[in-house]
């Protein structure tokens, strides 16, 4: 049976997949384990904007109560809040009701230790035995608490001011006047951020701050910054900033319009904080994904690129591993371990505007320190994520891709974490040659998925 957590938690559609029965067994098997941890857990849960929130989250919730764990909603916010606030409200996890950059429909849950970061494998894997055991009608080994010794659920907004005051004192420059356009994807974090935002003296202008349950990151945010970058450019401001549905991770464009992803924000970083305190032993983690431009325009100044599998939670954990302070994903999930323990896009966001106030310079002129190579992304839907690399055809086409780029460019072909979707990325010097192997193998696992 294929396993329910994947790279970031629990994913599905929702009320067909991702159901409030697997909701409530999720939360009874993660509150009896935290029970058996420690006595009257304390859980820290949040949701995003998507319709099915409201009856995923109250699903989880009586789980956790039913176990005996106390529940503190803090409502509609963003899934780096929760891991912050998880973390200095001393509650012994948290969780996250969303999905993500994924489409309205969709929904998800990812727990949180108590220290902010996402629960390792063996956690998820006991977890995911006890839904098990919950699902096929069993007793999981403790009998039902009695009604006065259930967890409570309460609602509390403290944990949004908790939240902002950790992200002003990420970002101790002043930094307002700057001009930024700013596209909440319709998701957790349109008034949350832009709160904060504009407390620090930013002057703000909103796209994409309307949601109603449906349009979360529907044509807009991390994942579709078009609009961004046209505003950008049609009010004149400093640079745009679009965030995803949860609110943990972030793209940019400059005042040109031109993107800054998460590659670029790690080389700016880098290249400004070089031999400080900033840069342990001047290392960033990246991951298999991160661009050939990365690694070049990091070796120029003497620092080090680690590379992880795809992820935010690897990376995290190989930057618990080196003491490194700065990792993330071209996709904008970027963790600055001095001010969080996930990907956080509002920090992400805090950090360069910071580095453009210190410096004195607009965002394009920090970006041009990296060169991007030319890379190729292809996403090929599939009924499962498992077998597609048994195929001989889609074996041969990879190895005809591989022998093509030896010495001059990488090929990474692997299943979403999140999605049933193969993902095959080329990079290279040679755009169109890119485009002619990506497609050889795309057409390959489709004939194979079909076949």
């Amino acid at each position: 049976m294929p396993r329910l957590f994947g790279t970031d938690g629990v994913r599905g559609t929702a009320n067909t997949e991702l159901t409030p029965e697997l909701a409530l067994f999720l939360g009874k098997a993660a509150g009896h384990l935290l029970a058996a941890r420690a006595e009257h857990p304390r859980v820290l849960v949040g949701r995003d904007t998507r319709a099915s929130g409201d009856m995923l989250q109250a699903a989880l919730a009586a789980g956790l109560c039913s176990a005996g764990a106390d529940v503190v909603s803090a409502g509609v916010i963003t899934t780096p809040a929760i891991a912050t606030v998880t973390r200095r409200g001393h509650y012994s996890a948290g969780a996250v009701v969303s999905a993500s950059h994924n489409p309205a429909a969709e929904n998800g849950i990812k727990f949180l230790g108590p220290d902010g970061s996402k629960l390792p494998d063996a956690v998820e894997t006991e977890i995911e035995a006890l839904v098990d055991v919950l699902r096929g009608g069993a007793a999981h080994g403790a009998p039902p608490l009695a009604g006065a010794n259930v967890g409570r659920y309460t609602e509390d907004d403290r944990p949004r001011a908790l939240y902002a005051e950790a992200a002003r004192a990420a970002c101790p420059e002043k930094v307002g006047g700057i001009r930024l356009v700013m596209d909440g994807a319709n998701g957790a974090g349109f008034l949350i951020n832009a709160d904060i935002l504009e407390s620090l003296g930013v002057s703000l202008s909103r796209i994409h701050c309307n949601p109603d349950g449906r349009n979360i990151n529907e044509g807009c945010g991390s994942t579709h910054p078009e609009d961004m970058c046209r505003a950008v450019v049609s009010e004149g401001a400093d640079l745009g900033a679009a965030f995803d549905g949860d609110g943990d991770r972030v793209i940019l464009c400059d005042a040109n319009g031109e993107i800054v992803d998460g590659d670029r924000v790690m080389a700016i970083c880098a290249h400004q904080w070089v031999n400080t305190p900033d840069l342990p032993q001047n290392t960033v983690v990246g991951t298999v994904m991160s661009n050939m431009g990365l690694e070049k325009s990091l070796e120029q100044v003497g620092v080090t690129l680690l590379r992880t599998g795809v992820g935010d939670r690897y990376v995290a954990e190989k930057m618990r591993e080196t003491g490194a302070a700065v990792g993330g994903e071209k996709s904008g999930h970027i963790i600055f371990a001095r001010h969080a323990t996930t990907g956080d896009g509002l920090i992400t966001l805090l950090q360069i505007l910071g580095l453009m106030a210190r410096a004195g310079k607009p965002l394009a002129e920090l970006a041009a320190v990296m060169e991007e190579y030319p890379q190729v992304l292809i996403g090929v839907r599939v009924k499962t994520r498992e077998g597609w690399d048994e195929s001989p055809d889609v074996l041969e086409a990879m190895a005809a891709a591989h022998r093509a780029l030896q010495g001059k460019g990488r090929l990474l072909v692997r299943p979403s974490g999140t999605e049933p979707v193969i993902r095959i990325m080329a990079e290279g010097p040679d755009k169109a040659e890119l485009d002619t192997l990506t497609q050889s193998i795309a057409e390959a696992i489709q004939n194979a998925a079909t076949s």
